[in-house]
């Protein structure tokens, strides 16, 4: 099978091409293995959410997940799959004509293990529509490059506001000794991160969360669906536990969520 396609079919250079001229489009991203997936619901829930924001359009579900099939590994090697919704019709004068939303959808082979803990630097950045995983990552990578030229492994976005959002391609979730918590700010709302918190048996809440408050938290995690629960090691000047035992504990609950069939 091809690991990647248009519709179903071959990825012709003309469409391709379209997609990075204008660069308008949303995505989601999602590891699958033997043929299965978690949140899968969640991530088709996604798709059709932002096709609506960002086409006006809506998405054949069924569609999505026949095209996901066409590309898996047919030995159910565990993959990475990224499904980005464009219109190759659409051009930089007239956006807003009406849209036809095609699928493009590639995989890549998953990560053998959970990469080593990260140490991140706050910036202040905010993403275009936060709630949209849309394709304008452009400020996500410059901010992940700038991190990595400084020392660091990735940048943690702050709003206005100096509080903290969300990493350049992850959500953020800490722990202080008692409950865990999530950072209450506009970011992207994501699957594993909500995977994770239906899963986690312990206390949670949502709260404001500044780089100054960073010193009550004992442990602190990056999670989305490519690495799943990843430590981190430090924010700032700010060290934390990669090796806390609640690492261990929400990186159970996050693998013991049932995959569905895609």
């Amino acid at each position: 099978m091809a690991d990647i396609e248009i519709d179903g079919g071959p990825a012709d250079p003309a469409r391709l091409a379209a997609l990075g001229l204008l660069n308008y489009g949303h995505f989601t991203t999602l590891r699958a293995e033997a043929g299965r997936a978690r949140g899968l619901a969640l991530h088709l829930d996604r798709l059709v959410r932002d096709c609506r924001i960002v086409f006006g359009a809506e998405l054949d579900r069924a569609d999505v997940r026949a095209r996901i099939r066409r590309v898996l590994p047919a030995d159910g090697a565990p993959v990475i799959v990224r499904v980005t919704v464009f219109d190759p019709g659409l051009g930089l004068e007239r956006p807003a004509a009406p849209a036809v939303p095609h699928l493009l959808v590639t995989t890549r082979p998953a990560p053998a293990a959970v990469p080593g803990p990260l140490r991140v630097r706050t910036v202040a950045h905010r993403r275009e529509l936060p709630q949209v995983k849309h394709v304008g990552l452009f400020g996500l990578l410059h901010q992940r490059r700038q991190a990595q030229l400084d020392g660091y492994d990735d940048a943690l976005l702050l709003d206005d506001a100096g509080r903290i959002t969300e990493g350049a391609t992850w959500n953020l979730a800490l722990h202080d000794g008692r409950a865990l918590v999530w950072p209450d700010a506009e970011a992207l709302p994501g699957v594993t991160a909500a995977l994770l918190a239906a899963a986690h048996p312990g206390p949670q809440r949502r709260e404001p969360v500044t780089p100054g408050d960073l010193g009550r938290f004992t442990a602190a995690v990056a999670v989305n669906a490519g690495a799943g629960v990843r430590p981190l090691a430090a924010v700032d000047g700010t060290a934390l536990d990669p090796a806390h035992p609640v690492v261990a504990q929400l990186r159970a609950a996050y693998e013991g969520v049932g995959a569905e069939e895609i």
